[in-house]
């Protein structure tokens, strides 16, 4: 899939508009944009960063605890 439309689509999965996402990820506005619209292209590693955080945040926000030694969640 074309980096551009992934990025997009992580974005707008969380239904927030380009300058809100880039204060939650700490991407500037302008590299957002720039991504966006295919001028660059992030390091391969980043969509699936930025899908990781997601997760992770959407998981925390669900109530989902992880058990520590004692097994309690």
């Amino acid at each position: 899939m074309d980096t551009a439309k992934v990025i997009r689509e992580l974005r707008e999965s969380v239904n927030m508009n380009r300058k809100e996402f880039s204060e939650h990820t700490g991407i500037p506005v302008r590299t957002l944009e720039d991504w966006e619209a295919g001028r660059r292209t992030p390091p391969e590693y980043i969509p699936r960063l930025i899908a990781y955080q997601l997760k992770y945040e959407e998981l925390v926000g669900k109530g989902v605890k992880y058990g520590g030694a004692s097994g309690e969640n």
